[in-house]
């Protein structure tokens, strides 16, 4: 009988979308079936987003709160394999895939159900992964890989062009800085794993609970980012608490209260944040087999 691949994303630019494209491009044959099924929200976002849109997403996204989404037709119960999509907003898993993971429909199709991750973003999706890893467990899913795509803008770049390609849908280089999104090739070297999983699953190791993509390149943590996405986050979350205080969403008061937090970021690019990356790399140059542990732990279950 042949195996059967859901595939679940939500994909707000198409970047996304193009991943899993080039993802699965050479995982179905006759043995092999794959059902590509896109979660829809109910109010949809758009894109590029205005600025006010894009904030009052914030606090939501922070706590991992979801969105309500359509219910997603022709889903069966009896996958061999989910492969689930997803980007990261604010240093967590985008909204509509958070209110996908919290239906009924999602605890029925996930429960004991081995399942790969896919993200594609910018570089810091660590935190996202962890957040991520607790929705999966709460489905009684298994988490048995995890690939993650990242943009060709690193660090403090990508602080820059990732909003600027989401505000004005514009992803070309500018002055110094890099293109957004993820490099063209990257995306369709993302072929190689449909190779690996077409084998897996004609051999039955996605029963194993074993990962089933290791050292594909599915995953490359830059260990000296781990500790400046956790303050990130911890970050996030006090400012993502005042913003509910102040309003629901597009209340007046989330406005004046994003505006001053969005000064606030802008002020720490250009004083905080170069300082500290100076400070870092000072401190992470006598810690660096501490830094490697820590990635590798972060890099499971896929590893290098």
């Amino acid at each position: 009988m042949p195996k059967k691949v859901l595939v679940l994303y939500y994909s707000q630019t198409g970047q996304l979308k193009n991943v899993i494209d080039s993802f699965i491009s050479k995982l179905p044959d006759e043995d092999v079936s794959v059902h590509v099924r896109a979660i829809e929200p109910v109010e949809s976002y758009p894109y590029p987003w205005n600025f006010y849109d894009f904030a009052d997403e914030f606090a939501e996204a922070v706590h991992v709160d979801g969105c309500e989404v359509k219910e997603v037709e022709f889903l069966d119960n009896d996958y061999d394999l989910i492969i689930l999509g997803y980007t990261i907003w604010f240093l967590a898993p985008s909204s509509p895939i958070v209110g996908f993971l919290k239906t009924e429909q999602a605890k029925k199709i996930f429960h004991d159900k081995p399942v790969i991750t896919l993200i594609a973003c910018r570089d810091m999706w660590v935190m996202a992964q962890e957040k991520m890893k607790s929705l999966l467990t709460g489905l009684n899913a298994n988490l048995i890989d995890n690939v993650a795509l990242t943009d060709q803008g690193k660090g403090i770049y990508s602080l820059i062009t990732t909003p600027k390609w989401l505000l004005s849908g514009n992803k070309d280089a500018f002055w110094f800085f890099p293109p957004a999104g993820i490099l063209q090739s990257d995306i369709e070297n993302a072929s190689r794993f449909g190779v690996r999983l077409n084998e897996a699953l004609k051999n039955d190791k996605h029963m194993s609970g074993e990962p089933l993509l290791s050292n594909l390149g599915a995953v490359n943590i830059d260990g000296k980012l781990i500790a400046a996405e956790k303050i990130a986050t911890r970050s996030a979350n006090i400012w993502a608490k005042l913003i509910k205080l102040c309003g629901n969403k597009k209340s007046f008061g989330r406005k004046i209260i994003m505006t001053f937090y969005s000064l606030f970021l802008v002020a720490l690019a250009f004083t905080v944040i170069p300082i500290s990356i100076i400070i870092r790399k000072i401190v992470n140059s006598f810690q660096e087999e501490k830094l490697k542990n820590l990635a590798k732990k972060y890099e499971e279950p896929s590893g290098r």
